[in-house]
């Protein structure tokens, strides 16, 4: 054992106070550690040591594990008491190696007293001799007395009690022993007596122990539990720190950035204990146990027995918990041996006895002990499991694996990993089994291979598990490999197989691959007569491939001959597979109520299970659509509920449905709904599905103006355009209003490009029914802008305009229907709105009566759609357009209403843009034609004086026409001036 205390634990006391008492616990290494989330308890300690006011005695017990934080704690409490006027003396029990020191931790406090104070020591041992014990060169022993103990201890004892007092009657005083752990018998007794006598004075004593080092046989664990039994003696037991503190703190100690996933991990394996998470902070993305802890950690199995140390490997190896009969079996000990080997692991601390098992202490703990493991023991420890495992049938196929995998046993690794995936996905965990699956695909010796699953079956769960997961790409990137791998002579049912699952696969993103050929390739191989499930399953998904296509005549064609097959041979997702596809080609045929009238059939006529997501999902698309925007609300909210209680909340659809419903709620003026749909509620989801629920978030964040944060949003976001294009539509729509808003027009346009391309390059065509969406966006933001800039450049924003309502044109053929939905018919007519705006601000002849009617048609349009916000902004617009055209009150009323909306929602950017109409009581705030003409000076840079020499007027009155500006357009600039009227239009 070493002879200097353990990091983390004081072994002097820092700095004096008062008479010359030692100061405030030092915590030595741990003095670093920030005191986090410790605040309830240290309120219980000062309370129960009587800090007060008023000031009393107090005797307390702390106790805690190693590295739990108790040093720090006392070090803030003799701050506290320090603060409040107290003298603190704190004294430390050291590990010294079995020869303890009698009296050590008092023997400190005498001393630094004696150096700092020796007059006040000399008052004090003049009055009580028998104290002078406690000073270096002090009486000496009486004959014979090795143990250096006094000759008449009780004397001893009442002159040290009499010291205390005595300096509790000058001030109030605070003693802090420190590790009673390691406490000599001597002291221990001189404590009972402290503790049994008490003090009238305000003298406080807390004491602190190791509860993890009080094994069956330490002589302060009987000890300890007298002095609770005391009625003046306070028990404080420091706990672990909850999780939100541990992350609090990791940021405490790691001022700099940390992954998520590096967070994650060092509060979960430091359980709440502040030493150890400074350890792991101090070695973050290190999967091994710090050295220096580890070697802190394994000093308690030193005092175990050779039988125990096997007990704790086999254990160690086990993992954290381990049943009792499989590590009985595992030790290889007798029964006898093996109970007693168990339970001196038991007492010591090592192990925790639970129900039906063991488990260890603390996770650290069992990681220190497995890495001391040499290579050879660790591999036969795990082979040991396997057999043990198997034959008493105890703990599951993912615990098998591990040690199957672990020991080399490769067969039976595969065996137990393809179990441990099936379990997984029947426990509603999809990523764990994904995990299981890709493991026994690494492991498998290859088709055809006895005793070990079929290759495809378990490529084909694989694909699924990812799938189920949120990670749509890796579940192609899996079959690929195996269809890449596949022998040239393997049978055609297990290519036709492969070819399938990719095709699944590739029809959930946005991938590069040609699905239909895939597809085409499977139907090939498997012959038509005799009918069979692969055949129509490959049917199934040649028929939706074309439909994704618009190829609707051949997939209409495909999914008839899957649908007149018997039922019995479409098994599983099938035949709702091909009742989806004949429902959308119905909806695109112009038909969309029959094609809402199937999927509703189709809903009733089986359980709510995941192949009825799908349907779901695709009638929630029909609802909003058709502009039933409260229906496809619930629908889609009902899809995502349904695949979070199926243990998939991130599968493709269920993902999606709860990004639709948060964008619907968006669009229904529904924005703390949207936001709160937006926030995940089951761990943090894949990227893609993050990206999605991250553009509901910017979409409601440029509708009120938070600008904060976005760019680190959108960074989050656009990385995953190319898996799936409406995520980019959607995150870009957000992006658009957020720069033009900003005034950064550049930088829209630039993004509405990229996204343009990357559209191009992942569906084939740059042309989108979504474009309409940005088109409208993107000129109304043009338009709030152009009369700010130059001539020159003033033409090529035109132009570019120009080019996006020629874009929105063409897109208008590119939806699911025939003919635009609501929605694009109220874009379509904010585009031709917004451009005769944009001409007009941008000094073009417009004829302001077709532009007020242009504009009282996008509000219809909108009004027709339903969609708050969006009305509200045409709305404002119109009441701009009906001002221009003197009709005043029309305008006013337009404006109010549109005023009520954006206060409703907290749109501040619509506010700000309908306060030259209404005020700020409703009265309109439009600049007269001599103030725009001030303004617009004002904008080219000119002075006061020259704006005043230009227009032959004084100085004076230029300054009145500013202030009057600066009122209307409710800014305190003139800088902010030119920039509200340039993003409002009011330039030019």
């Amino acid at each position: 054992m070493s002879a200097t205390p353990a990091p983390g634990t004081p072994a002097s006391g820092t700095g004096t106070s008062g008479t010359g008492t030692s100061g405030p616990p030092s915590s030595g290494a741990g003095a670093t550690i920030p005191l986090v989330g410790r605040d309830d308890e240290l309120a219980r300690l000062a309370a129960a040591a009587g800090l007060g006011p008023p000031a009393r005695a107090g005797l307390v017990l702390l106790s805690g594990d190693a590295g739990i934080g108790k040093s720090r704690l006392l070090a803030a409490l003799g701050s506290q008491a320090a603060a409040r006027g107290w003298r603190v003396a704190v004294g430390h029990c050291l590990d010294l190696g079995g020869s303890p020191l009698p009296y050590l931790p008092f023997t400190e406090i005498a001393g630094r007293l004696q150096a700092t104070r020796p007059e006040v020591m000399a008052h004090l041992v003049q009055r009580w001799p028998a104290a002078a014990r406690l000073l270096p060169g002090g009486a000496p022993p009486a004959d014979g007395a090795a143990s250096g103990e006094p000759v008449d201890r009780g004397a001893f004892f009442a002159a040290l009690h009499a010291v205390l007092a005595e300096l509790g009657r000058t001030g109030p005083l605070l003693v802090v022993i420190e590790d009673l752990h390691w406490a000599d018998r001597s002291t221990s007794d001189l404590l009972s007596y402290l503790f049994s006598r008490g003090f009238a004075e305000p003298v406080s004593v807390v004491a602190s122990y190791r509860s993890d080092d009080l094994h069956r046989r330490h002589p302060l664990r009987t000890v300890a539990a007298q002095w609770s039994r005391l009625p003046d003696v306070r028990r404080v037991e420091l706990g672990p720190l909850p999780d939100a503190d541990v992350r609090a703190l990791v940021q405490r100690l790691h001022p700099g950035p940390l992954e998520p996933g590096d967070v994650a991990a060092v509060v979960e394996r430091a359980e709440g204990n502040a030493f150890f998470t400074e350890e792991l902070v101090a070695a973050v993305g290190s999967p091994e146990v710090p050295r220096d802890l580890a070697g802190l950690l394994l000093l308690r199995l030193d005092s175990l027995e050779p039988d125990a140390r096997q007990v704790v490997r086999a254990a160690a190896a086990g993992g954290r918990q381990v049943r009792d009969d499989v590590l009985a079996a595992v030790a290889g000990l007798g029964p006898a041996a093996f109970e007693a080997a168990v339970r001196a692991a038991v007492e010591l601390n090592v192990l925790v006895a639970d129900v039906d098992g063991y488990r260890f202490r603390h996770s650290l703990l069992a990681e220190a002990v497995y890495e001391d493991l040499l290579p050879g023991e660790r591999r036969r420890l795990h082979a040991a499991f396997v057999p043990a495992l198997e034959a008493l049938g105890t703990g599951g196929a993912a615990d098998l694996a591990r040690h199957a995998v672990a020991a080399g046993d490769h067969a039976t690794a595969v065996r137990a990993g393809d179990r441990a995936g099936d379990e997984a996905l029947a426990a509603g965990g999809p990523d764990e089994a994904a995990r299981h699956f890709a493991q026994a695909l690494d492991l498998h010796p290859g088709w055809g291979a006895p005793g070990v699953p079929d290759l495809v079956r378990l490529t084909e769960k694989a694909a699924t598990a990812a799938a189920a997961a949120g990670h749509v790409l890796r579940a192609e990137a899996v079959v690929a490999e195996q269809l890449a791998r596949l022998p040239a002579d393997a049978p055609v049912q297990d290519r036709a197989r492969l070819l399938v699952a990719r095709a699944e696969a590739g029809l959930l993103s946005e991938s590069a691959t040609d699905v239909v050929a895939l597809a085409r390739e499977a139907v090939a191989l498997v012959p038509a007569e005799p009918a069979s499930t692969l055949r129509n399953r490959s049917v199934a998904v040649l028929a939706t491939a074309l439909a994704s296509e618009r190829q609707d005549d051949e997939a209409l064609r495909w999914a008839e001959e899957g649908l007149a097959t018997p039922p019995g041979l479409r098994v599983g997702e099938v035949t709702t597979l091909l009742q989806t596809v004949l429902a959308r080609v119905t909806e695109r045929g112009g038909d969309p109520a029959a094609s809402e009238r199937m999927l509703r059939r189709v809903l009733g006529e089986g359980p709510d299970d995941l192949a009825r997501l799908r349907v779901r999902y695709q009638l929630g698309w029909v609802e909003m659509e058709g502009g039933q925007l409260e229906q496809a609300l619930e629908t889609f909210r009902r899809a995502a509920r349904r695949s979070a209680e199926l243990g998939r909340p991130y599968a493709p659809t269920g993902a999606d449905s709860r990004v639709l419903a948060g964008l619907v709620a968006y669009q229904l003026g529904r924005w703390d709904l949207a936001e709160e749909l937006a926030a995940p509620e089951t761990g943090p989801p894949p990227p893609l599905a993050a990206a999605g629920l991250a553009a509901v978030t910017l979409a409601v964040r440029a509708g009120r103006g938070r600008s904060a944060g976005w760019t680190e949003l959108m960074a989050r976001v656009r990385p995953q355009w190319t898996t799936d294009g409406m995520v980019g539509v959607h995150s870009t729509a957000a992006a658009i209003d957020l720069l033009g808003d900003a005034g950064d027009l550049d930088a829209a346009l630039a993004l509405h490009d990229e996204l343009v391309d990357c559209i191009g390059a992942v569906w084939g065509t740059r042309d989108f029914q979504a474009h309409i969406r940005l088109a409208g966006l993107l000129i109304g933001q043009l338009a709030a802008h152009v009369g700010g800039v130059e001539a020159r450049e003033r033409t090529a924003l035109l132009a570019r305009a120009d080019e996006l309502a020629a874009a929105a044109a063409r897109a208008r053929a590119m939806g699911r229907r025939p003919e635009p939905g609501l929605e694009s018919q109220a874009w379509l007519a904010r585009v031709d709105a917004e451009l005769l705006r944009l001409r007009h601000a941008a000094g073009e002849p417009v004829d302001l009566e077709e532009a007020e009617r242009a504009w009282a048609r996008a509000v219809t349009a909108v009004e027709r759609y339903g969609q708050p916000f969006e009305l509200a902004r045409s709305r404002a617009r119109w009441a701009a357009a009906l001002r221009r055209v003197g009709r005043a009150a029309e305008s006013a009323a337009a404006a109010r209403a549109a005023q009520e909306t954006a206060e409703a929602l907290g749109a501040a950017p619509l506010l700000a843009e309908l306060r030259p109409l209404v005020g700020r009581g409703g009265a309109p705030e439009v600049l007269t034609p001599r103030e725009a003409e001030v303004l617009a000076l004002v904008a080219q840079g000119l002075s006061n004086r020259e704006v005043g020499e230009r227009l032959v007027v004084s100085t004076k009155t230029v300054s009145v026409h500013v202030s009057n500006i600066l009122a209307k357009l409710a800014v305190r600039s003139r800088t902010e001036a030119v920039a509200v009227a340039r993003r409002r239009g009011l330039l030019g």
